[in-house]
């Protein structure tokens, strides 16, 4: 078996110490309600206890001009609503896992796991009423297990499903996350708002707390299927989640096109990426329609062309044709270690 390293015990003490100066109920049991959908000896404590890793609940934004604390090949998630754009750090995830974030018409999540990788945004409101998640202490698989504060009920991040309490098999509304450089975001979205490190926490955000966790083939918690060995335990892959069917795409089938359509599950994809800017996005492609690259230097975001003359961005946004306005349907896809995919749909087929 694994053992936890000494930077992980280390991170995860510092972690508890500051948390409990901030709340002397981190001693609570995190689990309210006995029954869960995941295999209950699979659920595992990560160390800091609930709410040992806090949330960012009141999260506060610089323009993009007065970032001091990114260099250009950070990973940061970029998440837009109308004009409104947002910029979340990995540096401040790693130490937070969650932030709970308000837009005019949207209340969302960013849900995200370190140890797996993996970033998804989530609807804030469960049975027409306004919650926010926080980090359990719990993993599955390696990966986080938020809960929400209205029912203390269990979700599954990678599973995108309440798993334990009074939600349990209720799934997760998404909302689209951008996974890119920092250096890609703050060129495509200059008047973008990024997170501040004035979190009301006292953390090194220049600091990554994990060691080289993300260098390196080991896995701090036990998983399933962890000898699927056909990609770099580590090697971040898209995950396509299509009915009862998952598979996952490289960077590499990116590096001679730009754009590449696929079926399955009962859709059809059209999935974009580009290995330099660390990015992968997939969108639900409209029946009968074939899309090809296209750059367009009036809108750097404009990434592909329809056959009908659309141009649309890289968010899936109709720029220019003669379907302006509209968007495409984000497909429910998100980014993480091949280990994660691997462990969580057993045999995802790559695809070639």
């Amino acid at each position: 078996m694994r053992k936890i390293s000494f930077l992980f015990l280390l991170f995860c003490l510092s972690l508890t110490a500051q948390s409990c100066q901030k709340n002397d109920n981190n001693s609570d049991e995190p689990e309210t309600f006995p029954d869960w959908l995941i295999p209950i000896s699979e659920v595992r404590d990560g160390g800091p206890g609930k709410d040992g890793i806090p949330s960012i609940d009141e999260p506060k934004f610089v323009m993009v001009e007065q970032n001091v604390y990114l260099d250009d090949n950070d990973l940061v998630l970029v998440h837009q609503e109308g004009g409104d754009v947002r910029i979340y750090p990995h540096p401040i995830l790693d130490w937070h896992e969650i932030v709970n974030d308000e837009y005019d018409q949207r209340s969302l999540a960013i849900t995200y796991c370190p140890l797996t990788g993996t970033a998804v945004g989530w609807n804030r409101i469960l049975e027409g009423k306004k919650t926010s998640f926080g980090v359990s202490g719990l993993l599955y698989n390696s990966n986080l297990i938020p809960y929400d504060r209205e029912t203390d009920s269990n979700w599954s991040q990678m599973r995108l499903d309440c798993v334990n309490g009074e939600l349990a098999g209720k799934n997760a509304e998404t909302y689209q996350l951008l996974e890119t450089t920092w250096a890609n975001a703050a060129a495509l979205f200059p008047d973008a708002q990024v997170l501040s490190t004035n979190t009301g926490f006292s953390r090194d955000y220049s600091r990554y707390p994990y060691g080289t966790y993300r260098n390196d083939a080991t896995t701090i918690f036990p998983v399933d299927n962890d000898q699927d060995n056909r990609l770099f335990a580590k090697e971040r892959v898209l995950g396509i989640l299509s009915g009862a069917e998952t598979k996952a795409y490289r960077f590499t089938s990116f590096a001679d096109q730009k754009v590449i359509m696929d079926s399955f599950g009962g859709n059809n994809f059209v999935i974009i990426g580009d290995p330099s800017a660390s990015y992968m996005m997939a969108f639900i492609a409209e029946e009968g329609r074939t899309y090809f690259s296209r750059s367009n230097p009036d809108d750097l975001t404009v990434v592909m062309e329809d056959d009908q003359g659309n141009q649309i961005s890289i968010m899936g946004r109709v720029v220019a044709g003669p379907n302006r306005g509209k968007r495409l349907e984000s497909a429910k896809a998100f980014i993480g270690f091949w280990f994660a995919w691997a462990a969580f749909y057993d045999s995802i087929p790559i695809f070639e």
